[in-house]
């Protein structure tokens, strides 16, 4: 056995109170959900107000759909140039799945990415964005989880289908809130666009209410599409008879995202690799 230092602890305990009264944040390093936000806050309502402000009068509006961007970030910036290069473009919906794992930093990191777009943006919730304190920081961040806008007669209708995130035991999709949005208002509006992470019969969905999903979605005047992400996948789907298409957002990942041309007479959808 080798002898004890006399002097071992304190020389252990000189640099510790060092560090601590120098602010050492090494040592003490803030939890990942630590919640600390600051700075820009409530950024779908804010944005929302600047897409009405900056559409409005506009018959035909163009729409790029990203999604899925979790820790891709070589890629989301490739992404955000190409469609900051595209001047026709007039605002973006991210689809959801911001974040890969929900954290505090994570969440900083996707808004710092996303301001760097020249159009507007507005974001859905994703199942990866409820991990740990995740909810709470989009609450923060970006607003309620359900939401709807209006834009030249054009409604657009936010939904959180994330139901496995509450453990199926919460009113998710909230068919209240659909049904007042298809009522709502109904004078202002006679097209309407959804938008969800998660799609119908995907593990995500709450898939014991997907058939009355279904007729809730008729309750909408003039749905003219909807638009989803999650699955990782360049998709188009008829899920319903009388509903029309279920269009999904692939992935950054995979290094394409869609524009929609929507018209006072229909749509159009074009894929962009970047």
């Amino acid at each position: 056995m080798h002898p004890r230092h006399p002097n071992l602890r304190t020389n252990l305990l000189i640099p510790f109170f060092v560090c601590l009264l120098a602010g050492c944040n090494d040592l003490f390093d803030v939890h990942p959900y630590d919640m600390h936000l600051h700075g820009a806050r409530d950024l779908n309502n804010v944005n929302i107000k600047n897409i009405q402000e900056t559409c409005q009068g506009k018959d035909t509006l163009r729409i790029a759909f990203i999604s899925d961007t979790h820790g891709w970030y070589t890629q989301l910036e490739d992404e955000i140039h190409d469609i900051n290069r595209r001047d026709s473009i007039d605002f973006v919906i991210h689809c959801g799945d911001l974040t890969d794992t929900g954290t505090t930093k994570e969440y900083k990191w996707i808004r710092d990415y996303l301001n760097r777009l020249n159009k507007p943006y507005i974001a859905v919730v994703g199942n990866h964005d409820f991990l740990g304190t995740g909810d709470e920081a989009y609450d923060w961040m970006f607003g309620k989880k359900d939401f709807s806008f209006i834009i030249n007669r054009l409604k657009i209708v936010c939904l959180d289908t994330n139901a496995m995130e509450y453990d199926r035991m919460a009113a998710v999709p909230d068919f209240n809130f659909i049904e007042n949005e298809a009522n709502n208002n109904d004078s202002l509006f006679d097209r309407t666009i959804l938008i969800m992470h998660a799609p119908p019969y995907s593990d995500e969905f709450n898939n014991n209410v997907s058939k009355v999903f279904g007729y809730y979605l008729t309750l909408f005047p003039g749905l003219m599409f909807c638009v989803y992400g999650h699955e990782h996948e360049d998709k188009t789907m008829y899920i319903y008879d009388n509903v029309p298409p279920f269009y999904g957002i692939d992935c950054v990942a995979h290094r394409n995202y869609k524009i929609f041309t929507v018209k006072p007479d229909g749509y159009e959808v074009s894929r962009i690799n970047f």
